[in-house]
């Protein structure tokens, strides 16, 4: 069940990651590129271009995150039952490639743009969790947090560059998002290849009888995997989207439209340069309190949003506090909950806790965006702030015992 037979691989350029682990980061890298060149726009356009309401974007936003649950669920167990995990996460990544080319034919269209993102985060959905497992597959558990951050950091290394050449080909192709979504899409392309060069799948060393659905019940039926599920979701609730942050910061410092993209740059610099020693000191401190210093941190950004601090000091705050969110709680969550997870079911298992987040997330998104239209953004930033305060209870409750 646990990760203890797994051999440390004989390729290693950190203690305890494995070459593997650098490849699937390397996918990741190229992949967030593609990613992060829409996403550091889209809000913007969708609130600002199309004038759409905060209720109606944190519906959109939900969706982006949330209704691909399912397929998450579906992709897990596919690539448990047929251990091929690097087939149906490479199935994913070319999946949300392909998307990309679907945001030249959308245009101005909300539904074809709904629909376009929900193949995006459908890929997305369905490569997530092999990806995760292959880690923790290519990895003895003592350093799963050392791993998971190496692999974030390189994440948020694309994370990071993303809205940096986003900006470039607008700048050189005169402001045309066509140019963005094609340039998108052949980067993603790109790391689609080096997912079918470069990363080695992890198959059973000894056949086993395929992964049954009712097996996956009795994933639920277990006391640890089913408090990690609850503890992920309630995390989920508090936490709002990316894109409420930023047009939050934008708005009340009235940040002209060419800034905007940098704030997802700043997060996403903080974010890679603190994942991997975050990651190696949850290995060494414990993964839950990490973690829950992440969601501090998150709690802080929600009330420096509707607090006195003003001006170029509150954007680097906040910028940094979200950076420093990510770094503690991305990778580190899939630490903690890896070694609970048999090995046979282990992807439909980290399907299973993403799912649960991933489905509270769309209901955080939904009710913030409600909060801001009907009580205004600072009422709304307090609500989550507590939110923040009340599921750090919660969670120390179901799995701080265990942890």
């Amino acid at each position: 069940m646990y990760l203890s037979t797994i051999t440390r691989p004989k390729t290693a350029g950190w203690k305890g990651v494995s070459a593997n682990v650098f490849a699937l980061g390397a996918v990741s890298l190229v992949t967030d590129i593609s990613s992060e060149m829409v996403t550091a726009v889209l809000p913007l356009y969708l609130v600002v271009g199309l004038q759409l309401s905060p209720a109606a974007y944190g519906v959109i936003d939900g969706v982006y995150t949330g209704a691909t649950t399912l397929l998450r669920l579906v992709g897990g167990f596919l690539a448990d039952r047929t251990d091929r995990r690097k087939a149906v996460a490479g199935f994913g990544y070319a999946l949300s490639a392909l998307a990309k080319l679907g945001l030249l034919v959308a245009g101005s269209a909300t539904a074809a743009l709904g629909a376009v993102i929900t193949a995006d985060r459908a890929g997305k959905g369905l490569r997530t969790a092999p990806r995760d497992a292959l880690i923790t597959l290519s990895t003895p558990s003592g350093d799963l947090g050392r791993a998971f951050g190496v692999h974030r950091a390189m994440d948020g290394m694309g994370a990071f560059a993303g809205p940096l050449v986003a900006l470039a080909v607008l700048a050189l192709a005169g402001d045309s998002f066509d140019a963005v979504f094609m340039t998108s899409f052949c980067v993603a392309a790109l790391g689609v290849v080096i997912l079918v060069l470069f990363v080695r799948d992890h198959r059973s060393a000894v056949p086993s009888r395929p992964v049954r659905v009712r097996a996956v019940g009795g994933l639920w039926r277990d006391g640890g995997v089913r408090r990690v599920v609850l503890a992920a979701s309630l995390l989920g609730l508090a936490t709002i989207g990316d894109g409420f942050v930023y047009l939050l910061l934008q708005k009340r410092e009235g940040l002209s439209i060419g800034w905007f993209p940098l704030l997802a740059v700043g997060t996403s610099l903080v974010y890679l340069l603190l994942a991997a020693p975050l990651g190696a000191l949850a290995d060494r401190v414990g993964r839950l309190p990490v973690m829950a210093g992440g969601y501090v941190a998150l709690g802080a950004v929600y009330l420096l949003l509707s607090g006195p601090l003003d001006g170029w000091v509150l954007v680097v705050v906040v910028v940094a506090l979200y950076g420093v969110f990510y770094a503690a709680t991305d990778g580190v969550l899939m630490a903690l909950a890896g070694p609970l997870l048999p090995e046979g079911l282990r992807t439909t298992g980290i399907a299973l806790i993403q799912s649960g987040q991933a489905l509270a997330y769309l209901g955080s998104s939904v009710l913030f965006g409600l909060a801001w239209q009907f009580w205004g953004p600072e009422a709304a930033t307090r609500l989550a702030a507590a939110a923040v305060a009340l599921t750090l209870v919660g969670t120390f409750a179901l799995v701080g015992r265990r942890s």
